[in-house]
């Protein structure tokens, strides 16, 4: 849970943090733009000039990676100049001393060479961090697609935990607002239902399920699969061995897809979904605090389908006739309202269809972590230092992870391969959403390639660092 644009624009300092808000988080621009009028700063961390970072009133261009260590230089000079809440540290989190320790090797110097910033700027950030409330910090999710991306997400949201920033409304930091929904999950996707036994598999190791045995994904490969709102055949990682099924049909003698067909997987039966506009569901958010019920505007197209009707055919066909295979799309939204959470108290089906958007059983404004009792975690408080991440192998503290091809973890691979891919989304589209829309193609134009300079060799490139234009290249 984390400050919506109601408390955001309440802030006084603003890191737009790894996201591209005028383009991927377009409603909570008003929001920062009324902060703005009322004297806050806007600071975009980016590697790229985007076209939000050009309305910033501060971008600084981070190495491709480098996040995590920018948060922990920050650290080092908020605690080396005495600007963190102690109290607030000392009340409601653990670890916080053994924080402090590590810290003190990423001096300024040390994090202007990982990160490509000058150590003037990294000086200047620390400070206006540690000293301007509130504090509000949005990350965004492309920062965290690399190795060590889970690592800079949980130092870098640990920030506000070191200054304090969450005392305060429209301080702290949001990746998502959806931790503060909390539908009845267990009753609409019946873990009771699940035999004792069953794997699960990581999607990331889609293609070792398909072609391997027993490699990691715990027994032989699958044999039949059902796919719906997901291409993998477009985002699965290691896309040679998705796509080596097509030279092996009887892998998949079925497999279905409820959105796109899977590419080149056969034989396949491929049954068409409806869209949003088509079916009835309840929504949650990524950005806000709202309840949404969504209500069919058209008749359904062609033989298109929910999902869910796709589910209770399917069962119908298996011999399955338990009788939650009967409820109805309303009854099921009316199930995963029936929970005794604060947060979800007065939401109900009759309500929504009244109203059609119920706010969270929430204080206005929210400040989800100003004083709480008890955090959601096995200590109570923050995690600063984390025991069960310990236990399974991992670090259990922040840190700094470079990504797995990066000069500091393979400098001979790095070496050969000296350039770092970034494929950002284009404005006019969302991911490979609405690319069959020509007006939006042709707005888009043809698709670009842009090459930074090396670091230090004092030449820059219109959509990269300081100095740039306003329009990213495509």
């Amino acid at each position: 849970m984390g400050p919506t644009p109601e408390e955001a624009e309440h802030a006084r300092l603003i890191l737009l943090w790894g996201t591209n808000t005028l383009t991927s988080n377009p409603h909570l621009w008003p929001a920062l733009r009324r902060a703005r009028e009322a004297g806050a700063k806007l600071v975009a961390i980016d590697p790229i000039r985007t076209r939000t970072a050009a309305q910033c009133d501060l971008h600084l261009p981070i190495c491709p990676g480098t996040d995590a260590a920018l948060a922990l230089g920050m650290m080092h000079l908020i605690f080396r100049n005495g600007l963190e809440d102690r109290d607030y540290l000392e009340r409601h989190t653990v670890g916080w001393e053994m924080l402090r320790e590590r810290v003190r090797e990423w001096t300024p110097g040390r994090t202007a060479e990982v990160t490509g910033l000058e150590v003037e700027q990294i000086m200047d950030l620390a400070h206006q961090y540690g000293t301007i409330r509130p504090s509000f910090v949005r990350v965004n999710y492309g920062m965290q697609r690399h190795a060590g991306g889970g690592m800079a997400i949980r130092t870098v949201s640990l920030l506000p935990a070191v200054v304090g920033a969450w005392r305060d409304v429209g301080g702290g930091a949001t990746l998502s607002t959806s931790g503060a929904f909390r539908a009845n999950r267990a009753a609409l996707e019946r873990p009771d239902w699940i035999p004792t036994g069953t794997r699960t598999i990581n999607m990331i190791r889609l293609g070792d399920a398909l072609t391997l045995d027993d490699a990691g994904v715990g027994g032989p490969p699958v044999k039949a699969m059902v796919v719906y709102n997901s291409n993998p055949a477009a985002v699965a990682p290691d896309l040679g061995k998705v796509k080596a099924v097509s030279a092996a049909t009887i892998c998949l003698p079925w497999c279905w897809s409820t959105s796109r067909p899977i590419r080149r997987i056969t034989p396949i039966a491929v049954l068409p979904a409806t869209t949003q506009l088509e079916h009835w569901d309840v929504h949650t958010s990524y950005g806000h605090l709202y309840v949404t019920l969504n209500r069919p505007s058209i008749a359904r197209v062609g033989d298109s389908l929910p999902n869910s009707e796709i589910f209770r055919r399917l069962a119908a066909r298996m011999g399955m006739d338990d009788p939650a295979f009967a409820d109805s799309d309303l009854e099921l939204i009316r199930q995963a309202l029936d929970t005794d959470h604060p947060h979800m108290q007065g939401i109900t089906l009759e309500r929504l269809l009244e109203e059609s958007y119920v706010r969270l059983n929430v204080p206005r404004p929210f400040a989800p972590y100003a004083d709480p009792e008890r955090f959601n975690t096995p200590s109570g408080k923050i995690q600063i230092h984390a025991p069960e991440l310990e236990k399974l192998g991992l670090d259990p503290l922040p840190g700094y992870t470079p990504p797995a091809e990066s000069g500091e973890t393979a400098p001979d691979h790095a070496r050969r391969f000296p350039l770092m891919l970034l494929s950002p989304p284009e404005h006019q589209f969302l991911n490979s959403t609405f690319v069959n829309i020509p007006s939006l193609n042709k707005a888009a134009g043809r698709a670009q390639a842009a090459a930074a300079p090396e670091r230090g060799s004092g030449a820059r490139h219109p959509g990269w660092g300081p100095g740039a234009g306003v329009e990213r290249p495509r």
